[in-house]
């Protein structure tokens, strides 16, 4: 898939029959969205006299999540690219030898674009941790916003490890996967829980 597509066209590729983009490619959208809505955020602050004690570190948050973005970003073709084997792979005849081999590969593949996908939206959660603090207050609820996709990826990121991993018949490798990774999304999660908390109390009339 194209990443210079228009998100209209992405809907409508999303919405087809066609195997990609997927649930892969919407998880990384959704981490470069909330990678995107930290750096306005961090703009939003940026040369702000009431936030001049924090310059050095939003200018570092603008870097940052705009690094962010733009790998996630780039991760919704490499997504659609890494199950392209995959589907391949189901329409090997079953009494093909080389099958077994072939598909068990393949899945590891395509396990491997969601477990980079929620690796980099990790990365996210220390921006929006910092923003809660030093980014402007009035836009503390798109921090929280940024929070919540981002838990929304690792969650979907999660699923799309599992459903590869359930498959292999390499039992001993698909269980090292889904610990590492199950424990990666508790930690993550529960950050970007906390986060959303504090923005709803920031927020919320008392």
């Amino acid at each position: 898939m194209n990443c210079n597509i228009k998100i209209t066209d992405f809907l409508h590729e999303l919405s087809s029959d066609a195997p990609t983009p997927g649930g892969g490619g919407v998880a990384a959208l959704t981490g470069a969205l909330s990678a995107a809505l930290c750096s306005m955020v961090a703009n939003l602050t940026t040369g702000k006299k009431k936030y001049a004690e924090y310059q050095e570190d939003i200018q570092r948050i603008i870097e940052d999540s705009t690094k962010a973005q733009e790998r996630l970003f780039a991760l919704i073709e490499k997504d659609a690219l890494c199950f392209e084997p995959l589907s391949k792979a189901y329409s090997i005849p079953k009494e093909d030898p080389s099958r077994c081999e072939i598909l068990e590969n393949a899945l590891r593949t395509a396990a491997s674009s969601p477990c980079e996908i929620l690796d980099e939206s990790l990365k996210i959660i220390a921006l929006f941790e910092e923003l809660c603090y030093k980014g402007s207050r009035l836009a503390l609820s798109d921090v929280g916003v940024a929070a919540t996709l981002c838990e929304s990826t690792i969650k979907s990121s999660l699923l799309n490890i599992y459903i590869n991993t359930k498959l292999m018949t390499d039992k001993d490798y698909a269980q090292k996967l889904n610990t590492q990774y199950s424990e990666k999304a508790r930690i993550g999660i529960q950050h970007c829980q906390e986060v959303y908390n504090k923005v709803q109390e920031g927020t919320i009339i008392k």
